[in-house]
């Protein structure tokens, strides 16, 4: 169900070096650009969905969603993009996920958010099983508006660290055991070796 507190982010205002300069968001994946399986699986778990992109347009992938570009110079990053969902949201909570990751959990939001009450905090990221332990994945990410002040300080100071600048806010971590909900592809040959695969879902949240 929809959480009417939350505003999801996705962040396409990468420079997609792997991919030769091409727009990631917008690469098909078994007939669709990723933005909408991303969308897709976002969308019912939010109020609302934006994109956050420099080059995008309104209109993006066939979808019909806001563009904001950052409201920093020169794509500093998802922190950026971070802050600028922040700073235009008209909800509590702000929930980041990067436009590369088909397969995000139909439950990020719902985890997220019960970790960061259950810890008392303003900031959750997600976490999932690796070879060494938990992994975390940090631009998965929801932050309340309280943390606006503290990002725009720290991106100020010229951090650039989603992971660094969470675990000094004491950011929850929510625990998440498939790990193969994560896989974000950097490359074309990423894109290619999922859309082979003959597990992949259809991207229609369980």
């Amino acid at each position: 169900m929809a959480d009417p507190a939350i505003t999801g982010l996705v962040l396409a205002g990468g420079l997609a070096r792997r991919m030769g300069g091409l727009d990631k968001s917008l690469q098909p994946l078994r007939g669709r650009p990723l933005l909408a399986w991303v969308v897709e699986r976002l969308q019912p778990q939010v109020h609302t969905v934006v994109l956050n992109s420099h080059r995008l347009p309104a209109g993006a992938g066939g979808l019909d969603l806001p563009v904001w570009p950052d409201s920093l110079p020169d794509h500093p990053g998802p922190l950026a993009g971070l802050l600028t969902g922040l700073q235009r949201m008209d909800t509590d909570w702000l929930l980041t996920v990067p436009c590369d990751v088909p397969l995000l959990p139909a439950d990020l939001a719902s985890r997220l958010m019960q970790a960061a009450r259950q810890a008392g905090a303003d900031v959750a990221i997600a976490t999932a099983p690796d070879a060494q332990g938990w992994r975390r994945h940090p631009v998965f990410c929801l932050a309340h508006r309280r943390v606006l002040a503290s990002l725009a300080e720290a991106l100020e100071r010229g951090e650039r660290q989603v992971d660094r600048w969470a675990l000094r806010q004491q950011a929850a971590q929510a625990r998440f055991p498939d790990a193969g909900a994560f896989r974000n592809l950097n490359t074309l040959q990423d894109l290619a070796t999922l859309e082979a695969s003959p597990d992949l879902s259809t991207g229609t949240p369980s």
